[in-house]
């Protein structure tokens, strides 16, 4: 039906369209008579039109003349005129006299759009370019990663350092630079995080750009075999393996955990340094273990320290008032606590560690107040970065923390509240040249010792 428009008043211009609509009208009229309440749609409409046909009838209502026509009739009179086929339009009809007397008729109300959610993310300041991923050392770590069919975290959680881990570092963050000592010159530093039990995560964090699933793969039984193999094709000094959570499984993972953990130091049981394929010198393979929670199971955290490894991490990754919204709900602050001070309980060779993200709209006190939990529950290295949104769909970022102020959490996290080593700026993450950070740790352990015994011989 083709339909014109006037005054806000829609109407039909053809003679047949008009005729289809006066029938329309009556039979609304007539459901009004048998109901007793006309049509919601199309009420306003009706009783203009019934208005506009009351005036058209002429001075015989007006001056007095008789009583007021009964509805029907003023329907079968409009009925009447809309079925001459002349030019004159059912609006010039209505109204006959000027248009402005009639009450305007807004049918068509727009609907109002909902505010649109703010896209803007904050621009990224210059301290926070990486390097780029060139090194020949990266590419060799990246072919063997496809051969194998293995999945590292570096490149499931887009980390910015890769290039620089993979590499094994250079310019101001070489091993060189940071390790002076003759026994430890053989070291290479290239630190790879193998993330193992798959590349689908089955919590849903809001800073993570993990995969995730209520039901992802099963899992490897040649996954520590193929782990084992790629870290000794590497030649690495130092390797990091850390996981999804897999709460689809009984154990959620913990023998599978603590399996590749045996694997790649029975592969590395010797204390003496040993030639790797590639030619470099290396020492015994230090094993850091970053874990999920467990859902605060003991046995299972117990199974995963006891299993051979070094270092055992899990991270809190933001202060207590932030982790309902920053971590998944089976997630817990008291509960990681809880993880990393069971560990030293079954473990206490075992170095604990952690890590924070800021720039997530924490406060001072807070981060301090987490670090005095942190020491609380005996947690020997604590790490900082600053969190960086991985996507629009994940938790947008507050602030980006200048580089000076992750040089005031570490010195206060080393000096004030003794912590045995952080690792604090932008780009830092938990896993981050972690081989290199701990050499450096047992470089200056050694001197602390060393001055000790000297002390005491005075």
């Amino acid at each position: 039906m083709t339909m014109t428009m006037a005054s806000n008043f829609f109407y039909p211009s053809s003679s047949a369209s008009r005729r289809a609509l006066a029938k329309f009208i009556q039979s609304a009229r007539q459901r009004y008579h048998d109901h007793h309440q006309y049509p919601r749609l199309f009420s306003s409409s009706a009783s203009a039109v019934e208005v506009a046909v009351h005036r058209a009838k002429g001075s015989s209502s007006s001056s007095g003349g008789g009583d007021v026509d009964h509805p029907t009739s003023r329907l079968e009179s409009l009925r009447s005129r809309l079925n001459q086929d002349d030019e004159l339009s059912l609006h010039e009809f209505a109204t006959l006299e000027s248009p402005s007397s009639l009450p305007t008729i807004d049918i068509f109300t727009p609907r109002k759009k909902a505010a649109p959610r703010s896209a803007k993310i904050l621009p990224k300041p210059k301290w926070l370019k990486a390097a780029p991923a060139t090194s020949p050392k990266y590419h060799e770590l990246r072919s063997t990663v496809r051969e194998l069919g293995l999945a590292t975290v570096c490149e499931e959680a887009k980390c910015p350092n890769i290039g620089d881990c993979w590499g094994g570092g250079g310019g101001s963050h070489s091993h060189a630079n940071v390790v002076d000592d003759p026994e430890l010159e053989h070291y290479g530093t290239a630190t790879a995080t193998i993330m193992i039990m798959g590349d689908t995560c089955t919590r849903g964090c809001s800073f993570c750009a993990v995969k995730t699933s209520r039901a992802p793969a099963p899992l490897d039984p040649e996954e520590p075999n193929k782990v084992a193999t790629a870290v000794t094709k590497w030649g690495l000094d130092y390797v990091v393996l850390t996981s999804v959570d897999r709460d689809d499984l009984d154990d959620q993972g913990s023998e599978h955990f603590a399996e590749v953990v045996r694997r790649l130091k029975q592969l590395n049981k010797n204390d003496a340094v040993v030639e790797s394929e590639d030619g470099n010198k290396r020492k015994n393979l230090i094993v850091e273990a970053l874990t999920p929670d467990f859902r605060g199971e003991l046995p299972l955290i117990t199974n995963v320290a006891t299993s051979g490894l070094d270092v055992y991490a899990h991270n809190v990754e933001t202060v207590e008032r932030l982790t309902p919204r920053v971590r998944d709900r089976r997630a817990g602050y008291i509960q990681s606590l809880n993880v990393l001070a069971h560990v030293k309980t079954v473990a206490p060779h075992v170095l604990t560690k952690t890590s924070i993200m800021l720039g997530l709209g924490e406060t001072d006190e807070e981060v301090r107040t987490t670090l005095r939990d942190l020491r609380n529950n005996d947690v020997d290295v604590v790490t900082f970065g600053q969190y960086l949104q991985p996507s629009r769909k994940h938790l947008p970022v507050k602030e980006y923390v200048h580089p000076e102020k992750f040089e005031e959490w570490r010195v206060e996290a080393e000096d004030v509240l003794g912590f045995k080593y952080c690792a604090s700026g932008p780009l830092v993450r938990s896993s981050y040249k972690a081989g290199e950070f701990f050499l450096k740790n047992m470089v200056r352990e050694r001197e602390r010792e060393r001055l000790e015994g000297a002390a005491e011989a005075v």
